[in-house]
């Protein structure tokens, strides 16, 4: 209590509420509105008092692993956010408020029960991280394509058949986390991914790649492991930035010769295929340092 106002001290600018055991929001934290980060990890929240869209000046706000299952409309009101983590809730739609959010950089979703995503989402056009793992998502909005900011896309986890052709038109997009889906081919235009560094495809149902995969120049890590790959495009002998590449479990009968000739590559893996041995030309990756798994 401050001696001349007889009310409780204001909060401090970064506030740390996690693990606390809370069912709700102390209403003491109510004149809190020069917080600029809250952190309420790990809790037992089910609901958020309306007084927490008075927080204007929040740029970070943690509300996962908690048991949201909704959010207001009052969250439009916190236009200052830079991160967004709702996170291991029980959230199963997202209120149509990301209109009045485009500030935001970073945006976690993970650990839900999402099925779709708010249209008002696509004018998030600064966003640079999305995460929507582990949902319920068997699509995703061609408007993804319209985030052109976005470096780093996680969906894995979900029961995916498909990705929208519009992410070629991410070009400042580094890492792609599609695992654990039911994608059963990728878009052509993957191509137009010039800056992609990591492909993560693992535990798929894809029997084939298209050749743009192999247009990919910044591409270094691709994981195919456990899909159901009967070839690979010769294409894939473009990528001279490639540095790992994992082919486990596929239905592989022979590779692509220009394969071997890739300068940076450090690690191939093609166990459990139907490889009967691998052609000569890939000794001189093996004489030069590469490891490869057979």
């Amino acid at each position: 209590m401050t001696a001349l106002e007889g009310r409780p001290e204001p909060p401090p600018a970064q506030l740390n509420l996690n693990s606390c055991r809370l069912s709700s929001l102390p209403d003491l934290l109510r004149h809190g509105q020069e917080v600029r980060v809250l952190s309420v990890y790990d809790n037992d929240l089910r609901d958020l008092p309306d007084w927490l869209w008075d927080f204007t000046r929040l740029t970070t706000l943690n509300l996962s692993a908690n048991r949201l299952a909704e959010l207001p409309d009052g969250l439009g009101r916190l236009t200052a956010l830079r991160m967004l983590d709702l996170g291991h809730n029980e959230l199963h739609c997202l209120p149509e408020v990301f209109t009045r959010l485009t500030g935001l950089k970073f945006l976690y979703l993970s650990h839900n029960r999402l099925t779709s995503l708010p249209e008002s989402l696509r004018q998030l056009r600064s966003l640079a991280y999305l995460n929507v793992t582990d949902n319920a998502f068997t699509a995703l909005p061609e408007w993804l394509g319209e985030l052109e900011q976005l470096v780093e896309f996680r969906a894995y986890n979900n029961a995916l058949t498909f990705l929208p052709g519009s992410l070629g038109d991410l070009k400042e997009l580094r890492e792609l986390h599609v695992m654990k889906n039911e994608l059963e081919r990728l878009p052509a235009e993957l191509g137009g991914c010039t800056r992609l560094n990591r492909l993560m495809l693992q535990s798929n149902r894809l029997t084939a790649l298209p050749e743009e995969v192999g247009k990919l120049p910044a591409l270094a890590e691709l994981d195919l492991r456990f899909n159901a790959l009967t070839a690979l495009p010769a294409s894939l002998a473009g990528l001279e930035g490639l540095r790992f590449l994992d082919l486990r479990a596929n239905n592989l009968t022979t590779l692509p010769e220009g394969l071997a000739f890739l300068p940076q590559l450090e690690k191939l893996d093609v166990r459990w295929n139907r490889l009967s041995s691998l052609p000569p030309a890939f000794r001189q990756l093996e004489e030069r340092g590469c490891l490869i798994y057979t």
